[in-house]
């Protein structure tokens, strides 16, 4: 018998207003004993930073942030800083329960991100875990630490995503960048990003639209899972 989840279609919204939102829904589905996912689709407007649960934030420029509309907001997962700007964002929740290996953070961070290797799959595009990869610590930008567990698209990272967990159940969200500028980071983080290690939508998919990388991720969660996502705008 298949199983059903809800899904929360792509808008476009504040830093503050992405991370409370996740935030909420995580608090929702605890409330509501959900045995079931959440999956959601968003951008940002205007850009923004998110900084790491406990990350330390001096290693920000922020005056450079106020000059140009940046905002800064810290998000409830671990992990390092990012910019959000020209990009898709996710969010995954679900009990732990709900996956294979939901107990061990590492196996179910893969468990999530298969799904939408998946759905990567169904635009022609064979992203895996890189092996063998060590996590470096020295860079604060999130982009340019990768680990084992990042989806990797020809040996360049192509998703950056974080976890929490809160009383049996995951909060899992991540990035697809379709574009960056590789000042706009080195002014923020005073580090240049090098573009070995990044993989950019606009590189690989020149023509892909926002709304056709919602359809195939969906659809490849939908598919990994054996789920029915049903739209839920209205009920969260």
């Amino acid at each position: 018998m298949q199983k059903h989840g809800y899904f929360i279609p792509y808008g476009v919204y504040g830093g503050k207003y992405n991370m409370d939102k996740d935030e909420q829904l995580l608090e929702k589905a605890i409330h509501n004993v959900l045995t079931f996912p959440i999956l959601r689709f968003y951008g940002w407007s205007p850009a923004c930073v998110s900084l790491g649960r406990n990350q330390n934030d001096e290693h920000i420029n922020k005056q450079f942030c106020k000059d140009n509309n940046i905002d800064i907001v810290r998000r409830i997962t671990g992990g390092r800083a990012l910019l959000h700007d020209n990009e898709l964002t996710y969010s995954f929740i679900c009990p732990a329960s709900f996956l294979k290996n939901g107990e061990s953070i590492i196996e179910s961070y893969k468990e999530i991100s298969s799904a939408l290797a998946l759905g990567f799959k169904k635009l022609g595009m064979e992203v895996e875990f890189p092996q063998n990869v060590r996590a470096k610590t020295k860079f604060e930008y999130c982009m340019l630490l990768s680990t084992g567990a990042d989806l990797s698209y020809l040996g360049k990272k192509i998703v950056g995503s974080a976890q929490f967990r809160k009383q049996g159940y995951i909060l899992q969200h991540g990035s697809i960048m379709f574009d960056y500028e590789p000042m706009r980071i080195k002014n923020i983080f005073g580090e240049y990003p090098e573009d070995e290690k990044i993989a950019i939508l606009n590189d690989i998919l020149p023509d892909i639209t926002v709304e056709e990388l919602c359809n195939s991720i969906k659809s490849g969660v939908e598919e990994y899972f054996n789920i029915k996502l049903q739209t839920a705008e209205n009920i969260f």
